[in-house]
């Protein structure tokens, strides 16, 4: 049984050790900073909720150099930043995992300053595609039971194999999630074309209120304000409207507006369903692109 436990031990030592090699301390917000993964040569991927910053950004790598950065583009939609970083590259990220189910081991591997720091855990839930509040596409929904270090937050989780499962955050009520690597993977190659991600944009601020459906009671989303240069003023929307449906799709809050403006909602006709004044009404809305800053 302790020849088990020494080798077992031996191997997350070795495969910390690997994943280590291609994680960085990022230096974006305060005194205490955030993880890395060195995606590609000159590039990094972190929590963009960990970098408050859009200047003055540096991070510490792996051999313990700490070297300026740049941001590239960030989506808040995925909780994905992209930094630029010159000089040597350190080696790429290892491979993608794949298969994962629940009570898989996986380690999150972060840094704090030159100094590695690991978590070892569990796979709790390895579910399909979600979307985030803010409406972005997360292609697996990968929830960690293991306790995660603010300092670790942008790092990697890796498999027992030692294969990349993607990016620890921290999700609601502090619950570990992963952006999973298929995701960073598109984000990082629509950032390193555009700059950043398109996201959809009617022009509202919305507020969820309770509505009568039939028999029932539910949540949607009423118009607060209007912006008059957006899609939703030139489509005739008004100050009190209440949205309870886009494309024939109830709307069931907030939220559920958001989730439908992601970048394919760009350009499109949707077909919003009101109350004005408790009057059923329809308007067609063409969803622009969110202004860029």
């Amino acid at each position: 049984m302790a020849d088990t436990l020494s080798q077992f031990s031996r191997h997350l030592e070795s495969m910390i050790d690997a994943a280590a090699r291609s994680v960085v301390a990022v230096h974006g917000r305060g005194r205490l900073p955030s993880s890395g993964i060195i995606w590609e040569t000159g590039l990094v991927v972190t929590a963009e909720e960990t970098v408050e910053r859009d200047t003055d950004l540096a991070l510490t790598l792996p051999d313990g150099r700490r070297v300026e950065a740049t941001l590239a583009g960030r989506d808040p939609s995925t909780d994905i930043a992209v930094l630029r970083f010159g000089g040597e590259a350190a080696p790429p990220a290892p491979a993608f995992a794949s298969d994962l189910r629940a009570g898989h081991l996986a380690v999150a591997v972060g840094r704090a300053h030159a100094d590695v720091i690991a978590a070892l855990g569990i796979v709790s839930l390895a579910g399909g595609p979600w979307h985030s509040s803010h409406g972005g596409k997360i292609d697996a929904n990968l929830r960690f039971d293991l306790r995660l270090p603010m300092t670790a937050e942008g790092g990697a989780l890796v498999s027992a194999e030692g294969t990349l499962i993607g990016m620890a955050v921290h999700g609601p009520r502090r619950r570990v999630l992963a952006i999973p690597a298929a995701t960073i993977a598109r984000v990082v190659q629509t950032i390193k074309e555009k700059g950043h991600v398109a996201r959809g944009y009617l022009g509202v601020s919305l507020q969820s209120v309770p509505i009568r459906d039939g028999e029932h009671h539910r949540r949607a989303a009423m118009v607060v304000t209007i912006d008059p240069a957006g899609p939703a003023h030139a489509a005739g929307l008004l100050q009190g409207d209440i949205l309870v449906a886009m494309d024939g799709e109830p709307v069931t809050g907030v939220r559920g507006v958001y989730q439908r403006l992601g970048p394919d909602s760009v350009g499109r006709k949707v077909a919003v369903d009101l109350l004005r004044a408790g009057a059923p009404t329809t308007a067609q809305v063409t969803v622009a692109a969110r202004p860029h800053g």
